[in-house]
């Protein structure tokens, strides 16, 4: 199973390359795509991130932080709770995730099928 993870992940990165991505930047975009579906409209605070996602939370905060650089993230105040930082995507990022979410299924049906 961890061998099958491994080559997955690298295939993920090899197609996700392409768009300026890697399975880790991926699976943040989707993340935060499903705040927005669910109608979360700030978004999710980092560490709810963190519960959802396979890296720790030093490591995630890099990666949002580089997400934010590429204007696929925005940080900032949810209305409802000013104590905490809030992490959504922007207009960019939806745009992305929509683009690359059909390659990302596509290489997850292949490995899935080598089993």
């Amino acid at each position: 199973m961890l061998a099958l993870h491994a080559r997955t992940q690298c295939e993920l990165d090899r197609a996700l390359h392409r768009h300026g991505l890697c399975a880790s930047d991926f699976e943040v975009l989707d993340v935060l795509a499903d705040s927005a579906a669910a109608d979360v409209s700030c978004g999710y605070r980092v560490q709810e991130i963190a519960e959802r996602v396979h890296l720790s939370q030093s490591a995630l905060s890099r990666l949002i932080a580089r997400l934010e650089k590429d204007e696929l993230v925005e940080r900032g105040l949810c209305a409802e709770d000013r104590r905490g930082v809030r992490v959504a995507l922007t207009g960019k990022g939806r745009a992305l995730h929509g683009e690359v979410l059909p390659v990302q299924r596509a290489v997850l049906t292949r490995m899935l099928k080598l089993r």
